[in-house]
C-alpha cells in the first residue's frame, strides 16, 4: 500500500514540480531541499552555460536563488573573479568548449570548492580530463561531487515543455527536412531529440508506451529512444528509473503514453493563429521561455537642439504559472482579457478605498460611546485588512503588468491588422480555418 500511495503521489506531480525539486536539489548540493528548513542556507556560486541559463530562468526567481544561498550567478564564458572562499555549482552542458573552460577555473583555483553537474550525461572520455586538470592544479580534493543530472528539456508550464531553446535551429521541421541534409547531420538531429526526450522521463519517473507513425523521422527517435531506455533498464543497479527519489514511479501501471507523430501530418495548425491572449502574446510580442519583452511608447522630448524622440525603454514581465490572472485568462479571447482586467482594476479600487475608510475611521475623536463602539468594530476589519495588504499589493502588480502587456498587444493589432477578429465571425472563421487545411492537404497530395 505503501509503495502504491508513493506511485500515486509522484503521477500527481506536474513536470515542473519535478523539475523545480531536481533543480532545488542540486542547488542544495545535491541533496534534498527541505522546505521549511530554519537554519541558513549555505553561501554558493551558481556558473552556467546558455542551456543552463534557459533551463533554470523559467522555473527559478531571483529571490528563489537567494533563498537557496547562491549569492552570485554567472555564465561559464564570462570574465570571472576568484572567490577562493566560496563553493561554486556547475550546471553546463558537456561540450569540449565548457569542459577547457572548467579545466581552467581548476587550473586558476578560482573557487573553495567545485560542484560539477552536467544537464547531460557525460562521457567517460571528457570525465577523465576533467580528472586530469584536478590532478595537474592539485585540486583533486576541491572537486566534490560530479553529477549526471539529466535535465536537458526546458519546462514552461505545468505540462508543458520544449526540447531547447539554444541552437533550436538545429532541431527545427526545416533542419530535419531539408533536401541536402546527410546521414550524419540527421544522425546528429536524432539523438539530440532523443537524449532529451530519454531526460525528460528520468526526471518524471516513469518509462513510457512509445507509439510512432512509421517511415518517418518520428519512427527514427522512437527506436533509438526504446533502445536507449531498454539498455538503462537492463542494468538493475545502475538503472536511473529504480531510484527512491523518484517516488517508485516505474511500479505503476498507470504509465504515460508517448505519442511521436511527424509534423507534416498536421501542417495546419501552426497556421491557425487564434485570437487568445496566450496566443496573440506569443505571436505579436516578443514573448521568450514566458518572459515578454515590451518597448515603451516613444514619445517626443524637448532640447536645446529641437525636438528629438525619447529613447525607447525596455521592460520585462514574467508570465508564470504562479501568475493566477495568466492562469486563468491565457486561453479566453483577447477582448475578453480587457474586460476581465477592468474588473479586476475595480475590485482592487474597492478594496483600497475601503482601507482608506477604515483608515479615516480610525481617527475618529471624541468619547461618545457610539464612536467608541464604531472604532472597536472597525479595529478587527482594518486588522484583518492590513494582513491581506501584500495580497493587495500583488493583485495590484498583476492589474499593472496585465495593462501594458494587453495594451501592447492592442498596438501590434491596431497597426498591423486589418481585418476583423475571427471572434466576431465565427462561422466565416471556421470555414476559412477547414478550406485553408484542405488546401494544404491537397499541396502535400498532389505530385510536382
Amino acid at each position: 500500500m505503501a509503495a502504491a500511495a508513493a506511485a500515486t503521489a509522484a503521477a500527481a506531480a506536474s513536470i515542473r514540480e519535478r523539475q523545480t525539486v531536481a533543480l532545488k536539489r542540486m542547488l542544495n548540493f545535491n541533496v534534498p531541499h527541505i522546505k521549511n528548513s530554519t537554519g541558513e542556507p549555505v553561501w554558493k556560486v551558481l556558473i552556467y552555460d546558455r542551456f543552463g541559463q534557459d533551463i533554470i530562468s523559467p522555473l527559478l526567481s531571483v529571490k528563489e536563488l537567494r533563498d537557496m544561498g547562491i549569492t552570485l550567478h554567472l555564465l561559464l564564458h564570462s570574465d570571472r573573479d576568484p572567490i577562493p572562499d566560496v563553493p561554486a555549482v556547475y550546471f553546463v552542458m558537456p561540450t569540449e568548449e565548457n569542459i577547457d573552460r572548467m579545466c581552467q577555473d581548476l587550473r586558476n583555483q578560482l573557487y573553495e570548492s567545485y560542484y560539477l553537474n552536467f544537464i547531460s550525461a557525460i562521457s567517460r572520455s571528457k570525465l577523465e580530463d576533467i580528472a586530469n586538470a584536478a590532478l595537474a592544479a592539485s585540486a583533486v580534493t576541491q572537486v566534490a561531487k560530479v553529477f549526471d543530472q539529466y535535465l536537458n528539456f526546458i519546462t514552461l508550464e505545468d505540462d508543458m515543455f520544449v526540447l531547447c531553446n539554444q541552437n533550436k535551429e538545429l532541431v527545427s521541421y526545416r533542419a530535419i527536412n531539408r533536401p541536402d541534409i546527410t546521414d550524419t547531420e540527421m544522425e546528429t538531429v536524432m539523438d539530440t531529440i532523443v537524449d532529451s526526450l530519454f531526460c525528460f522521463f528520468v526526471t518524471l519517473g516513469a518509462v513510457p508506451i512509445i507509439r510512432c507513425s512509421r517511415g518517418t523521422a518520428a519512427e527514427m527517435v522512437a527506436v533509438k529512444l526504446d533502445k536507449k531506455l531498454r539498455e538503462n533498464l537492463r542494468d538493475a543497479r545502475n538503472s536511473l528509473f529504480t531510484g527512491d527519489t523518484l517516488g517508485a514511479g516505474q511500479f505503476s501501471f498507470q504509465r504515460p503514453l508517448l505519442v511521436l507523430v511527424d509534423r507534416n501530418i498536421d501542417l495546419a495548425t501552426p497556421l491557425h493563429h487564434t485570437w487568445t491572449y496566450q496566443a496573440l502574446v506569443h505571436d505579436v510580442l516578443d514573448f521568450h521561455l514566458n518572459r515578454v519583452n515590451l518597448e515603451e511608447s516613444s514619445g517626443v522630448e524637448n532640447s536645446p537642439a529641437g525636438a528629438r524622440p525619447k529613447r525607447k525603454n525596455k521592460k520585462s514581465y514574467d508570465l508564470t504559472p504562479v501568475d493566477k490572472f495568466w492562469q486563468k485568462h491565457k486561453g479566453s479571447p483577447f477582448p475578453e482579457v480587457a474586460e476581465s482586467v477592468q474588473q479586476e482594476l475595480e475590485s482592487y479600487r474597492a478594496q483600497e478605498d475601503e482601507v482608506k475608510r477604515l483608515k479615516s475611521i480610525m481617527g475618529l475623536e471624541g468619547e461618545d460611546e457610539g464612536a467608541i463602539s464604531m472604532l472597536s468594530d472597525n479595529t478587527a476589519k482594518l486588522t484583518s485588512a492590513v494582513s491581506s495588504l501584500p495580497e493587495l499589493l500583488e493583485k495590484k502588480r498583476l492589474i499593472d503588468l496585465h495593462t501594458n502587456v494587453a495594451t501592447a498587444v492592442l498596438e501590434h493589432i491596431k497597426v498591423n491588422l486589418t481585418f476583423s477578429p475571427p471572434q466576431y465571425d465565427l462561422h466565416l472563421h471556421r470555414v476559412l480555418y477547414f478550406v485553408r487545411c484542405f488546401s494544404i492537404h491537397y499541396l502535400i497530395e498532389s505530385p510536382l
